[in-house]
């Protein structure tokens, strides 16, 4: 299995910044598995200090001040913040540019770490979990989604077709390094009630490769997979389309399949 390579953050979030003003044309996916974590949460929260880690434009953040809670808004992207703080211009929402494997804060300050979708593009989810869990306050939770090694196989598979010697899809983390830094929690200060992982195959259909690849590039999530020049030229678009096809269903729509962890610590 291969080694988790760490990204260069500075270029993540440079990806990020130039995808701030796309980013919701383009998140469908990343709203539904959101959606999926705020299921648990009270309809009313009130009092709760919250941290939404790797906020994005704020989507969000905004649902949790919509609920009451005090958010702290933290993201690598100062332009996504920007846009987070448009979006949230009516409620009392703190705003941070930090990195999720370097965060800033003291023990038990919060009573929710939330974070949709952002800690794939951390190096190591041991610390950061046990971090998020000795920032809760007694009876807090860390609520969080990633993706998973076999996520975009298909996009893998028919780019390996047309170029192998590149990589042109990022890297994830394995479910069984999720299910060891969740296990690690037992070491940490704090009484664990609860702590599972779901794990799950979310699929989305697209008329073209070059569909499926624009929102990838609408969201910024593009950097960290390999780079050549030509590949964009239509005679290798038409590569990939064509390597693409095995994976069709009977409309002709292309499918690209997400393997989602959601997790969840309770204290």
């Amino acid at each position: 299995m291969a080694e988790f390579q760490a990204y260069n953050k500075s270029a993540v979030a440079h990806a990020f910044g130039r995808a701030a003003k796309t980013y919701d044309q383009h998140a469908a996916f990343q709203r539904d598995v959101g959606a999926k974590l705020m299921q648990g949460l009270p309809q009313d929260l009130t009092g709760w200090r919250v941290l939404d880690l790797g906020c994005g434009t704020g989507y969000f953040t905004y649902l949790l001040a919509e609920r009451g809670a005090q958010v702290v808004a933290l993201d690598l992207s100062p332009d996504m913040l920007k846009v987070c703080r448009s979006r949230c211009s009516q409620y009392e929402v703190e705003y941070l540019v930090a990195d999720a494997e370097h965060l800033p804060f003291e023990s038990s300050c919060f009573d929710l770490v939330f974070s949709n979708l952002a800690l794939q593009w951390c190096h190591d989810l041991a610390p950061i979990v046990h971090d998020a869990v000795q920032y809760l306050n007694p009876n807090g939770r860390f609520l969080f989604s990633t993706l998973l090694q076999g996520s975009l196989h298909e996009l893998d598979s028919a780019w390996k077709v047309v170029d192998s010697n590149h990589r042109h899809i990022n890297n994830f983390h394995s479910e069984s390094g999720i299910h060891s830094a969740i296990s690690n929690l037992s070491k940490v200060s704090k009484a664990i009630s609860k702590a599972s992982l779901n794990v799950y195959a979310h699929r989305c259909w697209y008329p073209s490769a070059l569909a499926l690849m624009k929102d990838l590039k609408g969201i910024g999530a593009t950097h960290g997979a390999g780079r050549a020049r030509g590949l964009t030229k239509p005679s290798v678009i038409q590569q990939l389309e064509m390597a693409y096809q095995p994976f069709s269903d009977l409309n002709g729509l292309l499918p690209a399949t997400y393997q989602v962890a959601l997790g969840e610590v309770y204290l």
